[in-house]
Protein backbone atom coordinates (compact mmCIF):
# COMPACT_ATOMS: atom_id res chain seq x y z
CA UNK A 1 0.00 0.00 0.00
CA UNK A 2 1.63 3.34 -1.03
CA UNK A 3 1.72 5.97 1.53
CA UNK A 4 -0.32 9.44 0.12
CA UNK A 5 2.57 11.44 1.61
CA UNK A 6 5.67 11.56 3.83
CA UNK A 7 4.89 14.52 6.12
CA UNK A 8 2.09 16.64 6.02
CA UNK A 9 3.09 19.86 6.58
CA UNK A 10 5.24 20.73 3.24
CA UNK A 11 4.02 20.45 -0.16
CA UNK A 12 5.80 17.00 -1.72
CA UNK A 13 7.36 16.22 -4.72
CA UNK A 14 8.05 12.95 -5.75
CA UNK A 15 11.08 12.36 -8.13
CA UNK A 16 11.84 9.60 -10.06
CA UNK A 17 14.14 8.47 -13.55
CA UNK A 18 13.75 5.97 -15.96
CA UNK A 19 16.64 4.72 -18.19
CA UNK A 20 19.45 4.59 -16.00
CA UNK A 21 20.78 1.60 -17.09
CA UNK A 22 20.12 1.04 -21.08
CA UNK A 23 22.42 1.24 -23.99
CA UNK A 24 20.94 3.38 -25.89
CA UNK A 25 18.90 7.27 -25.68
CA UNK A 26 18.38 9.54 -22.72
CA UNK A 27 17.49 9.22 -19.35
CA UNK A 28 14.36 10.82 -18.53
CA UNK A 29 13.33 11.62 -15.17
CA UNK A 30 9.84 13.31 -13.82
CA UNK A 31 9.13 15.42 -11.11
CA UNK A 32 4.90 15.13 -9.27
CA UNK A 33 3.06 16.86 -6.99
CA UNK A 34 -0.32 14.94 -6.11
CA UNK A 35 -2.70 15.94 -4.13
CA UNK A 36 -2.39 14.67 -0.80
CA UNK A 37 -6.12 12.58 -1.18
CA UNK A 38 -4.73 11.16 -4.50
CA UNK A 39 -6.09 7.41 -5.17
CA UNK A 40 -6.05 5.12 -8.28
CA UNK A 41 -6.09 1.62 -6.94
CA UNK A 42 -3.61 0.68 -9.88
CA UNK A 43 -0.67 3.32 -8.90
CA UNK A 44 2.88 1.45 -8.21
CA UNK A 45 6.29 1.26 -8.76
CA UNK A 46 6.13 1.31 -12.94
CA UNK A 47 8.21 -1.54 -12.50
CA UNK A 48 5.68 -3.72 -10.84
CA UNK A 49 2.77 -2.00 -13.81
CA UNK A 50 2.36 -3.70 -17.55
CA UNK A 51 2.58 -1.34 -20.15
CA UNK A 52 -1.14 -1.34 -20.66
CA UNK A 53 -1.56 -0.17 -17.26
CA UNK A 54 0.98 2.68 -17.26
CA UNK A 55 -0.70 4.00 -20.23
CA UNK A 56 -3.85 3.77 -18.35
CA UNK A 57 -2.50 5.76 -15.21
CA UNK A 58 -0.30 8.65 -17.22
CA UNK A 59 -3.29 10.62 -18.43
CA UNK A 60 -4.76 10.14 -14.72
CA UNK A 61 -1.82 11.77 -12.84
CA UNK A 62 -1.49 14.06 -15.71
CA UNK A 63 -5.13 15.15 -14.89
CA UNK A 64 -5.26 14.95 -11.29
CA UNK A 65 -1.53 16.42 -10.34
CA UNK A 66 -1.10 19.81 -9.03
CA UNK A 67 1.59 19.86 -11.22
CA UNK A 68 4.32 17.42 -12.98
CA UNK A 69 6.92 17.76 -15.52
CA UNK A 70 9.04 15.36 -17.25
CA UNK A 71 12.76 16.28 -18.81
CA UNK A 72 15.25 13.99 -19.92
CA UNK A 73 19.12 14.25 -20.38
CA UNK A 74 20.75 12.73 -23.85
CA UNK A 75 23.26 9.59 -24.97
CA UNK A 76 26.27 12.58 -25.40
CA UNK A 77 25.80 14.59 -22.45
CA UNK A 78 25.55 10.85 -20.78
CA UNK A 79 28.83 10.23 -21.83
CA UNK A 80 30.00 13.50 -21.21
CA UNK A 81 29.27 13.51 -17.31
CA UNK A 82 28.19 10.04 -16.46
CA UNK A 83 25.17 8.44 -15.86
CA UNK A 84 24.54 9.21 -11.90
CA UNK A 85 24.88 13.11 -12.69
CA UNK A 86 22.74 13.02 -15.90
CA UNK A 87 20.34 11.12 -13.37
CA UNK A 88 20.33 13.94 -11.12
CA UNK A 89 20.37 16.34 -13.87
CA UNK A 90 16.93 15.27 -15.31
CA UNK A 91 15.58 15.62 -11.96
CA UNK A 92 16.69 19.14 -11.28
CA UNK A 93 15.30 20.01 -14.91
CA UNK A 94 12.17 18.48 -14.26
CA UNK A 95 11.66 20.16 -11.11
CA UNK A 96 13.02 23.58 -13.00
CA UNK A 97 9.59 23.16 -14.92
CA UNK A 98 7.22 22.55 -12.24
CA UNK A 99 4.52 25.16 -11.90
CA UNK A 100 4.34 24.96 -8.40
CA UNK A 101 7.42 25.33 -6.36
CA UNK A 102 7.59 22.03 -3.53
CA UNK A 103 8.74 22.62 -0.67
CA UNK A 104 10.13 18.80 0.12
CA UNK A 105 11.68 16.85 -2.29
CA UNK A 106 10.73 12.78 -2.09
CA UNK A 107 13.67 11.21 -4.21
CA UNK A 108 13.89 7.95 -5.38
CA UNK A 109 17.20 5.76 -4.75
CA UNK A 110 19.87 6.46 -2.32
CA UNK A 111 21.64 9.38 -3.42
CA UNK A 112 21.16 13.11 -4.74
CA UNK A 113 22.83 16.14 -5.84
CA UNK A 114 20.52 19.20 -3.69
CA UNK A 115 18.36 21.17 -6.13
CA UNK A 116 18.28 24.61 -4.92
CA UNK A 117 17.41 24.90 -1.41
CA UNK A 118 14.80 22.54 -1.20
CA UNK A 119 15.07 19.96 1.28
CA UNK A 120 15.21 16.25 0.01
CA UNK A 121 14.79 12.98 1.60
CA UNK A 122 16.11 9.73 -0.82
CA UNK A 123 13.94 6.37 -0.39
CA UNK A 124 15.44 3.20 -1.57
CA UNK A 125 12.55 1.46 -3.66
CA UNK A 126 10.85 4.75 -3.24
CA UNK A 127 8.51 4.20 -6.33
CA UNK A 128 7.08 1.42 -4.05
CA UNK A 129 6.51 3.50 -0.87
CA UNK A 130 5.02 7.05 -1.98
CA UNK A 131 2.10 7.77 -4.11
CA UNK A 132 3.89 10.83 -6.05
CA UNK A 133 7.50 8.93 -6.39
CA UNK A 134 5.60 6.19 -8.19
CA UNK A 135 3.56 8.85 -10.09
CA UNK A 136 7.03 9.97 -11.13
CA UNK A 137 8.44 6.75 -12.28
CA UNK A 138 5.20 6.28 -14.32
CA UNK A 139 6.19 9.52 -16.08
CA UNK A 140 9.32 9.38 -16.32
CA UNK A 141 8.87 5.54 -17.99
CA UNK A 142 5.84 6.28 -20.20
CA UNK A 143 7.38 9.35 -21.81
CA UNK A 144 11.11 7.65 -21.97
CA UNK A 145 9.36 4.71 -23.95
CA UNK A 146 7.33 6.88 -26.23
CA UNK A 147 10.58 8.57 -27.01
CA UNK A 148 12.28 5.41 -27.80
CA UNK A 149 9.67 3.91 -30.19
CA UNK A 150 10.35 7.44 -32.33
CA UNK A 151 14.23 6.39 -32.21
CA UNK A 152 13.08 2.91 -33.25
CA UNK A 153 11.54 4.08 -36.62
CA UNK A 154 15.16 5.71 -37.31
CA UNK A 155 17.35 2.89 -36.35
CA UNK A 156 14.17 -0.37 -36.77
CA UNK A 157 16.85 -3.29 -36.25
CA UNK A 158 17.79 -2.70 -32.78
CA UNK A 159 14.44 -3.52 -31.65
CA UNK A 160 13.62 -0.27 -29.42
CA UNK A 161 10.34 -0.70 -29.77
CA UNK A 162 10.43 -3.51 -27.72
CA UNK A 163 13.70 -3.74 -25.40
CA UNK A 164 13.42 0.21 -24.96
CA UNK A 165 17.12 0.34 -25.40
CA UNK A 166 17.89 -2.08 -22.61
CA UNK A 167 20.58 -4.67 -23.33
CA UNK A 168 18.54 -7.55 -24.33
CA UNK A 169 19.83 -10.34 -26.40
CA UNK A 170 18.41 -8.73 -29.49
CA UNK A 171 19.66 -5.74 -28.64
CA UNK A 172 23.00 -6.80 -28.22
CA UNK A 173 23.15 -9.00 -31.03
CA UNK A 174 22.30 -6.00 -33.17
CA UNK A 175 25.08 -4.46 -31.70
CA UNK A 176 27.60 -6.91 -32.57
CA UNK A 177 26.02 -7.14 -36.50
CA UNK A 178 25.24 -3.32 -36.90
CA UNK A 179 27.36 -1.98 -34.62
CA UNK A 180 26.71 1.09 -32.32
CA UNK A 181 24.86 4.45 -33.72
CA UNK A 182 24.77 7.74 -32.59
CA UNK A 183 21.58 7.04 -29.68
CA UNK A 184 23.95 4.48 -28.09
CA UNK A 185 26.13 5.26 -24.89
CA UNK A 186 29.61 5.23 -25.86
CA UNK A 187 30.76 5.44 -22.24
CA UNK A 188 28.89 1.62 -21.54
CA UNK A 189 30.81 -1.01 -22.14
CA UNK A 190 28.11 -2.57 -23.86
CA UNK A 191 29.97 -5.15 -26.18
CA UNK A 192 33.49 -6.73 -25.68
CA UNK A 193 34.85 -5.22 -28.86
CA UNK A 194 33.01 -2.27 -29.62
CA UNK A 195 32.38 -1.00 -33.20
CA UNK A 196 31.22 2.10 -34.23
CA UNK A 197 29.68 1.67 -37.89
CA UNK A 198 27.26 4.92 -37.76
Amino acid sequence: MLLPYYQDQLREAGCDEAGRGCYAGPVFAAAVILPRDFHHPLLNDSKQLSGKQRDLLRPVIEKEAIAYAVASVSNVEIDEINILKASFKAMHLALEQLKKKPQLLLIDGNRFIPYKKIPHRCFVKGDGRFASIAAASILAKTGRDEYMQQLHREFPHYGWDQNKGYGTLVHRQAIETFGLCKYHRKSFRLLPSQKELF
